[in-house]
């Protein structure tokens, strides 16, 4: 099955591989994705979507086993406050449900940041849109095809 992500890494023409796991609904976390695939950790970027006192929306890939700062997104955003948006809010906000938001083919552009250790490896995983499936490519083809800058996060 194609998602949204594929098919945009298609239309532009970027290569990328595919990895499947199973979903255990209890542990919907990037660690156990990681563990099930047998990868490193730091290699599979999570996708964390806020909301900040403006009410902007920014998109944060991060590894794995890492918090975000705070202090470096408020900082990078210009936000005296920003949060995770509600889970009760992220389908109709990115068109994805926890565990299966991708980075790629939101169902609006929002600013988005890549943590700068993507750039240490030649491949990195992100969700391909879906529980259960991850796409594997390049981090610079990565921030080309979401439109995101790499910046210090962690």
């Amino acid at each position: 099955m194609k998602t949204n992500a594929m098919r945009i890494l298609e239309e532009l023409k970027i290569d990328y591989t595919t990895l499947s796991y199973t979903v255990d609904p209890q542990k919907l976390d990037a660690i156990h994705a990681a563990k099930e695939l047998g990868i490193d950790p730091e290699r599979l970027f999570k996708t964390i979507v806020m909301i900040n006192d403006s009410r902007e929306i920014f998109v944060f890939c991060v590894p794995a086993p890492y918090e975000i700062s705070l202090k470096k997104i408020r900082s990078l955003t210009s936000s005296k406050n920003i949060d995770l948006v509600k889970l009760s809010d992220l389908q109709k906000l990115t068109g994805y449900i926890r565990g299966g938001c991708s980075p790629l083919g939101m169902t609006h552009k929002y600013t988005t940041y890549i943590e700068e250790s993507a750039l240490i490896y030649d491949r990195v995983y992100v969700s391909a849109g879906v529980r259960g499936t991850m796409l594997c490519l390049k981090p610079e083809e990565l921030a080309a095809a979401s439109r995101a800058e790499f910046e210090s996060l962690i």
